[in-house]
């Protein structure tokens, strides 16, 4: 099976300046390469500055690489012109770890739904709020509370609200970054089942970002674990997991608090 994206040498290199003013290199991505199969879960794990963040701003188009391929069902992104960029873009959808920073809280649940619709042009406005209430129902909210702003939502409702709103376009790639890590451990149980049950229905591949291996090792099918700018181990979930060839790795698994009990991994259920 062809894979629905293929990373091929990333490289992303900033410029900044010291506390002198002179101008310095930093490199964020050194070569990195990965491939994902349409319909799978990569995970890509690291600690805060390890860039695996940086990598999801890439394939979303957030972020121009220094260097490298972007290969999106046989397009380069990384080399592709604005204007067809701008028809790629709405089939990666990412999304954030605090979704209250990319909610306008002023707007209704609904309105924020169907933004993406009225953005692109697409649907009437009926057809339009008819997606957004399916959406919303199948991401477990109710339609009684379509009409009320998104500032009324908890942390959990919040973050359904982001997932439907990165559906309404259908798009083909979903990148999470970090998107568990700022709810408590109950809500993020239940929106880890939400993610693995749209996935099913829906056949969506995944990218997810995340410091949590255990979280990562339950979502995913592979796992590419990341530090200082490149992959540092990569392989199924299980494996990572029993015998972790980095330091990296182990370092991560020594952060996971009782392992013994954590949720069981993707490829074992």
């Amino acid at each position: 099976m062809e894979p629905i994206l293929k990373v091929e040498n990333l490289v992303k290199r900033y410029t900044k300046q010291n506390l002198v003013g002179v101008p310095q290199e930093f490199l964020a991505l050194d070569s990195v390469s990965f491939t994902v199969s349409a319909g799978a879960t990569l995970a890509i794990v690291g600690e805060s500055g390890s860039g695996k963040s940086t990598v999801a701003s890439c394939i979303a188009c957030l972020e121009t690489p220094t260097g490298g391929n972007l290969w999106f069902e046989g397009k380069n992104l990384a080399h592709a012109a604005e204007n067809e960029l701008r028809n790629l873009r709405p089939q990666i959808q990412l999304i954030f770890p605090d979704p209250a920073s990319s909610l306008n809280p002023r707007w209704t649940i609904l309105d924020i739904v169907a933004e993406p619709l009225v953005v692109q042009g697409k649907l009437s406005r009926s057809e339009r709020m008819t997606r957004a209430f399916s959406l919303l129902e199948r991401v477990g909210l109710s339609a009684e509370i379509a009409e009320r702003p998104a500032s009324e939502l908890s942390g959990g409702q919040r973050q359904r609200l982001a997932i439907a709103r990165a559906l309404t376009l259908q798009p083909k790639i979903l990148i999470l970054d970090e998107a568990l890590s700022a709810l408590d451990c109950s809500v993020q149980a239940q929106i880890a089942t939400l993610l693995i049950e749209l996935q099913s229905s829906l056949g969506m591949t995944f990218l997810f970002i995340s410091h949590d291996l255990a979280m990562a090792a339950y979502l995913a099918d592979e796992i590419a674990v990341m530090s200082r700018g490149q992959i540092v181990e990569h392989g199924p979930a299980v494996k990572i997991l029993q015998t972790p060839a980095s330091e990296a790795t182990r370092q991560l698994l020594a952060a996971v608090p009782q392992l013994s009990h954590a949720p069981q991994p993707a490829a074992q259920r």
